[in-house]
């Protein structure tokens, strides 16, 4: 390879030199096809230098050998329809080109799309599960085009009797769109018991697959064995979804422990489940938060959410000093929510120890930014204070529309704390009115 040789030199060469395939392009990437078409196509079409003829293509009679892979995806790529046209008969019965067979059914010549349906259609149905992983991705692809279809009607036919296992192979694809495609089908078909699903909603990395295998379950009845996976996820979402499906078990009263969730949604659902049941979350709420030692750490926040401005402020003030910062952080958001106003108290807030509870002190009181004091914000920004103090007192500094803030931001992002440094370069790249 020459010093002037660009990736996509290298690409062609590759495969015009007999480099096997994989080791070219990346089949597994949807993308990577779609690139490696691209490429070819481009190179063909403004006569770059070295490309290989396509001469092998007239060649005829027995014992004729087969193309190497590489010459035959430069054809199904090339410019001339002709051409491409001609290649798909060397590509039927070729598994590792199912992908690009399945790009040809959309191509803009007639003839080339003609051959290339009539191919796909012989060779999808009987295809294995490592060949549909290849293809499916970029079959769901190319329906995003104009003439993208037709491949699409196939392989929906396809899965709808393909055997459960090919199913399940294409669940286990790096593709989301793949994925959540295999999880339409199974659902369609009623392969995965509720169980199954359960375990999808919780522990998929995909928010949209959760969701989707989540209200499947919920739909079936969720049976309390189902519900497990569902309350134990990671995704707040997901367990919201078990939390609310608690009341339909008669098992409304086990969501009192999801009170006190890390996320918000999962509260506001434990409450209406509580509600439902006839129960009052606020006592709970009360109760938890009047013993420092027991208290759960997002109790003072959920508090805010359902309790009473004027009975529950001295609770969430007194949490203010708790000895744990995420307690601490949760009570400074819970007067947020109460859209506290008493700047003497909260100003403080923001020299805490912990950068959770400094975060939170910032939210509540950028509200009132313009009426911090100036001179207390710029001593915070000093040397000797903690990095995340200068960098929470600086993003005060512009949420007040300071003439300060762009000098004092300049001298902070050339500070010797490193840690400062990084906190400034995410800080000025957000507006100065976020937190």
């Amino acid at each position: 390879m020459t010093g002037e040789e660009t990736p996509r030199d290298a690409v062609l060469r590759g495969l015009a030199h007999g480099r096997r395939l994989t080791d070219v392009v990346d089949v597994w990437s949807p993308e990577g096809w779609l690139e490696v078409d691209r490429r070819v196509r481009d190179a063909y079409r403004f006569g770059e230098p070295g490309l290989p003829r396509h001469d092998w293509l007239t060649a005829t009679g027995p014992g004729t050998p087969e193309p190497a892979d590489g010459r035959l995806l430069l054809a199904l790529c090339t410019s001339d329809g002709r051409i491409r046209e001609a290649a798909l008969a060397h590509a039927a019965g070729r598994p590792v080109f199912l992908p690009l067979i399945a790009l040809r059914t959309t191509d803009w010549a007639g003839p080339v799309r003609a051959r290339a349906r009539a191919v796909l259609a012989a060779e999808l149905p009987g295809a294995e599960a490592g060949t549909l992983r290849l293809a499916v991705p970029v079959i769901l692809r190319g329906r995003r085009r104009e003439r993208g279809d037709a491949a699409f009607r196939m392989l929906e036919k396809t899965l709808a009797t393909a055997p459960p296992e090919v199913i399940h192979a294409l669940s286990g694809v790096r593709d989301r769109a793949t994925r959540l495609f295999a999880l339409d089908v199974a659902l369609d078909r009623g392969l995965y018991t509720l169980e199954k699903l359960a375990e999808i909603a919780a522990d998929d990395i995909h928010v949209e697959i959760r969701d989707r295998a989540s209200a499947a379950v919920l739909a079936a009845g969720a049976p309390g064995e189902s519900l497990g996976p569902l309350l134990a996820s990671t995704c707040g979402r997901v367990r919201s979804a078990g939390v609310t499906a608690l009341r339909k078990t008669g098992r409304a009263a086990e969501a009192e422990a999801f009170l006190f969730d890390r996320s918000g949604l999962v509260r506001a659902c434990a409450r209406w489940v509580l509600r439902q049941d006839g129960r009052d979350p606020v006592p709970l709420y009360r109760a938890a938060c009047a013993d420092p030692a027991t208290v759960p750490d997002h109790a003072p926040f959920g508090l805010a959410e359902c309790g009473d401005r004027a009975t529950d402020l001295p609770a969430l003030w007194a949490l203010t000093a708790h000895e744990r910062p995420r307690v601490r952080a949760s009570a400074v958001a819970g007067l947020r929510r109460f859209d506290v106003a008493d700047l003497a108290r909260l100003f403080p807030l923001l020299d805490d120890p912990s950068p959770r509870v400094a975060w939170e002190a910032t939210r509540t009181l950028r509200a009132w930014a313009d009426r911090l004091p100036e001179a207390e914000l710029l001593r915070r920004t000093g040397p000797g204070h903690p990095a995340h103090v200068r960098a929470r007192a600086l993003r005060l500094l512009g949420a007040a529309d300071s003439a300060a803030y762009e000098e004092t931001a300049g001298r902070l992002a050339e500070d010797p704390d490193p840690e400062l440094r990084l906190r400034l370069r995410y800080l000025r790249a957000r507006p100065r009115t976020s937190s």
